[in-house]
């Protein structure tokens, strides 16, 4: 019998933003930090990513063309409950975006952008 032990999977997450440097850039700065990431453009290819890919987080973009962050989100949620969110933004209307969700019972947690990539380790590793 060895007493070799099974390496713990790398946490997986997903990142999201409809501008590709920014998903794109994350993903790279994950990876290198250790966790197994993969970056998707909009809020409907984060869903279908859910399945195939099984994220422990998602890190979400809130304003993004087509389905917002928050809406995607709160499915991601329904979908895989103990997959943690945190999401991102640049722009003032996400404060209302967040209060509509908080009102439907949904808690996300937010980051400014730019978004320094120690803080997002820290908020990760929390």
């Amino acid at each position: 019998m060895s007493d070799v032990t099974t390496p713990k999977a790398k946490p997986r997450v997903l990142v999201a933003d409809d501008e590709q440097v920014i998903a794109n850039t994350l993903a790279i700065i994950l990876n290198q930090a250790g966790f197994e990431a993969r970056a998707v453009y909009s809020g409907e290819k984060a869903l279908e990513a859910l399945d195939g890919f099984q994220p422990d987080m998602l890190i979400s973009d809130v304003i993004m063309t087509g389905m917002t962050g928050i809406e995607a989100a709160i499915q991601t949620r329904a979908k895989l409950p103990n997959c943690k969110i945190l999401l991102f933004s640049g722009q003032a209307a996400t404060a209302d975006l967040l209060e509509r969700a908080r009102t439907q019972g949904h808690e996300f947690e937010i980051l400014a952008k730019p978004v320094h990539p120690t803080d997002l380790l820290a908020k990760l590793r929390a």
